[in-house]
């Protein structure tokens, strides 16, 4: 016997069906692919963010390796040229030299012993000024604190990631005076500069906090001299002097190169400089609306490099959380879900960071993930029964995409002339 007809509003099947019935993010951005429960997938974070459907305009990237995840990162930055939007991206494997190509540009390849400069301790720059402007064109006392600070913040975050442990007060405190005594000088600083500050501190520094000279300089030691294997170590001829002429931000298409150390144990270190001046740019221009709708999308790739240290990770969240100020959408690429806090204990610190760092990105996509990381994908991503069946089966090219509290299903779809940009098999093909 047939059943009779029931008949119910969309509103009500979109909360019965989700799959089926969901409604799309609207038509204001660039098309991704195909919504695979019907129609277009269109996605732009400053577009949602002006529309209150997110409340960031972040974005983390999951997918194991051959998903497809890289595929997605360079056409998305592609499409988005189209609408304005600039692009800056870290490349630890050197794997966006094509898409720069296509763009014009040339990657900024750094390597140890290189030509290439870049200052980590840039003050931001202004409209107009060279990237080593002086810290006093800082907006006021308050805007040159803020930028001393977050000097602070960043080499106590690249001294812990050396020394694989948490610094003591007094060593954070003989960082602190040392960027203090460099930074006021009214000339921009370098990490030589601040080796130098906290192996001979000035007697003032030391005053400032009840000591003596000898005794600030030995609160510093350990930290100066892993900052100087960045000066002049193995790791030489990359952070220690002043950002390099020529070097323009302002392009359509910013590409660190770090490819030249992507199997040292010091990339993570070499990520955070790199990192750290690209926000220094960030940071001098400015914000609110207008740099929302004209924004700058920053590339993390291979963000587990940055996440596996606690000191870094926190930076990391940190810069994170300036986005909407800035006017960027930040996208990190991982892997797994359980890069994110890898080897965290369950309420430790490390772990609230990766959830912070998750609250701070309400784009989420989602590739295949081995079926031993779905239990914790569905914790850390809030996943659904039915989202978390389902990550262990997409096949390549197809994501899960959670855009604030809604699920997409959605196929990546790549154009016959975007197929250069996302051939990452070069290697691989040449083999057989």
């Amino acid at each position: 016997m047939a059943r009779p007809a029931h008949e119910v509003t969309t509103r009500h099947l979109g909360a019965a069906y989700p799959f089926v019935a969901a409604g799309s993010l609207g038509t204001a951005g660039v098309l991704v692919g195909r919504d695979l429960c019907g129609g277009a997938f269109v996605h732009d974070p400053f577009e949602l963010y002006q529309r209150q459907v997110v409340t960031n305009p972040n974005m983390i990237i999951f997918g194991q390796i051959g998903r497809g995840k890289s595929a997605l990162v360079k056409t998305y930055l592609w499409r988005q040229a189209v609408f304005g939007r600039r692009a800056w991206v870290v490349d630890p494997k050197g794997e966006y030299g094509q898409l720069a190509a296509h763009w014009g540009v040339t990657p900024v390849a750094l390597r140890p012993g290189g030509t290439l400069r870049l200052n980590p301790l840039d003050a931001p720059s202004r409209a107009g000024m060279a990237p080593g402007g002086t810290a006093g064109d800082s907006s006021g006392s308050g805007g040159e604190d803020e930028l001393v600070r977050r000097r602070g913040e960043l080499l106590c975050a690249l001294i812990e990631a050396c020394l694989v442990r948490r610094l003591l007060p007094s060593e954070r405190v003989a960082v602190e005076l040392a960027v203090q005594s460099v930074s006021y000088r009214r000339v921009t600083p370098t990490l030589p500069d601040v080796v130098a500050a906290m192996l001979a501190p000035a007697a003032s520094a030391a005053a400032a906090v009840r000591t003596d000279p000898a005794t600030l300089a030995a609160d510093g030691r350990q930290g100066a001299l892993e900052l100087r294997r960045l000066v002049a170590g193995d790791l030489r001829g990359m952070f220690d002097g002043p950002t390099s002429p020529g070097l323009d931000p302002g392009g359509p298409l910013v590409v660190l190169d770090l490819s030249a150390l992507y199997q040292s144990a010091a990339l993570g270190v070499v990520m955070t400089c790199a990192t750290a001046w690209l926000h220094a740019q960030l940071a001098g221009r400015g914000g609110g609306s207008d740099s929302m709708s004209s924004g700058v999308l920053v590339v993390v790739d291979e963000a587990w490099a940055l996440l596996g240290n606690l000191g870094v990770a926190r930076w990391l969240q940190s810069s994170w959380k300036l986005a909407r100020a800035w006017g960027v959408a930040n996208i990190a690429v991982l892997h797994r879900v359980s890069d994110l806090a890898a080897g965290a204990e369950s309420g430790s610190a490390h772990r609230e960071l990766a959830h912070g760092l998750l609250a701070d990105s309400e784009t989420r996509v989602v590739y295949g993930q081995a079926p031993g990381e779905v239990t914790q994908a569905r914790r850390m991503l809030g996943l659904s029964s039915t989202e978390a069946e389902l990550v262990p089966h997409l096949g390549r090219g197809v994501a899960l995409w959670r855009v604030g509290d809604r699920s997409f299903l959605v196929r990546h779809v790549v154009g016959p002339a975007e197929a250069a940009l996302v051939w990452t098999d070069k290697a691989m093909a040449a083999a057989q």
